[in-house]
């Protein structure tokens, strides 16, 4: 898909199989840090999360081809024990075997020893910084105090070491819900607190030059998740930080509810350049987030590998049955991905409103249709009855048509 105009540079990050942001080299240091570089940015991409036991190998593998098949290449898996290490080392071995362009994510809280575990078992560890404690007295600075360390089961420096060793990719997942009592206590509950609680951690790869990093800032409020990603790319700006950004409105539900949710609080973002992954986390099975999150990425003009829609709402100006031809032309031509198509009931809103579409197809008259190719009017005054067909001989005289 090529590069995006507009998308914040990162440095690029590579879960396995799949490499996600990029344009900033983290090799290349000016006097002012590092710098932008020429290198194409990778496409923002999908993700998700098995909600079977990981303890059932054969569901869990099966899960992960169906969200293969849907389109998703980053799947992320919870990781509760020890039991559950040996478990993700065979799901590993099989996803490898049967889909090498998956990359695997395990999900880790409260157990900092699993995350060390998985460290070259799977392509990256999802790690909640409230179960980790930082321990500055091992680069010879002041300790944390021993009330920290009582409070964290795993010190984060140990992890980051281990995970260069073995190629291994970490998500710091900052949840607005789970921030560590000392955060809440000089902060409260609050996007500040989100940031603080991340950029610490941060700091810590920064320092161990490990630049493997995605970060999240999860929330169930839209307002709040928006808020904390903006607040914590200026953090990271200010202290030259290029670390890419997982993004996701938690808990957000399921139906229209989960849909809306998702697409206002990812959608804000990605319209503003930020994020470089992004999962729709619904109450429905899992492989039905991937279609809602291309949706997304393609309203956001980031994804073409669907067939695009534009059409009019409808008025008392419109020539035709809006509605029903539109499905009938979805269903025709929907199986196009790149093209964008425009749908609409007069010339009012054709072709102005639609400028920006590959192909039109427009009420003139009652009854008659009016076919564009971009803004030029391919032909005028053809019968509703043969607009479609015509559509569809147009899209195989310019060489853009596929069988289905």
């Amino acid at each position: 898909m090529g590069a995006f105009l507009g998308r914040r540079k990162t440095v690029a990050v590579r879960i396995g199989p799949v490499t996600i942001g990029g344009g900033w080299d983290a090799a290349a240091v000016s006097s002012a840090g590092a710098v932008p570089s020429a290198a194409a940015m990778n496409p923002v991409a999908v993700q998700s999360m098995t909600d079977t036991d990981t303890n059932d190998v054969e569901a869990s593998v099966a899960q992960i081809g169906r969200l293969r098949d849907a389109g998703c290449r980053v799947v992320r898996l919870t990781t509760q024990g020890i039991r559950e290490v040996e478990s993700m080392t065979e799901i590993a071995r099989r996803v490898r075997s049967l889909w090498p362009d998956v990359a695997l994510v395990a999900d880790v809280h409260f157990q900092p020893a699993v995350a060390m575990a998985l460290a070259g078992v799977v392509n990256k560890v999802r790690i909640n910084p409230g179960n980790y404690f930082i321990d500055r007295a091992a680069d010879g600075k002041e300790a944390e105090s021993p009330r920290l360390a009582e409070m964290a089961g795993g010190n984060f420096a140990e992890l980051v070491d281990k995970c260069r060793e073995t190629g291994t990719a970490i998500r710091i997942g900052v949840n607005h819900g789970s921030l560590a009592r000392r955060i809440v206590e000089q902060y409260g509950d609050t996007p500040a607190g989100m940031v603080a609680s991340a950029m610490e951690f941060l700091r810590v790869c920064r320092e161990r030059d490990f630049s493997q990093v995605v970060v999240s800032m999860k929330s169930s409020n839209t307002r709040v998740m928006v808020a904390a990603y903006r607040e914590l790319v200026a953090a990271m700006d200010a202290e030259d930080m290029h670390f890419p950004l997982h993004l996701g409105v938690t808990e957000a539900g399921n139906g229209l509810e989960g849909r809306v949710k998702s697409a206002v609080g990812i959608g804000a973002l990605l319209t503003e350049g930020l994020g470089d992954t992004i999962r729709v986390s619904l109450t429905e099975p899992p492989e039905n987030e991937i279609d809602v999150a291309r949706a997304i990425l393609q309203a956001c003009g980031l994804d073409r590998s669907r067939t695009e829609f534009i059409a009019c709402p409808g008025c008392g100006r419109t020539l035709y049955a809006l509605s029903p031809v539109l499905d009938e032309i979805k269903a025709a031509v929907g199986h196009l991905p790149g093209l964008k198509i425009a749908v609409m009931g007069c010339i009012v809103n054709g072709p102005g409103e639609m400028a920006d579409a590959d192909y039109g197809y427009v009420g003139a008259d009652p009854g008659m249709i009016t076919l564009y190719r971009g803004r030029e009017v391919v032909r005028r005054g053809v019968p509703q009855a043969e607009a479609l067909d015509a559509l569809v001989e147009l899209l195989k005289a310019d060489g853009v048509w596929v069988e289905n």
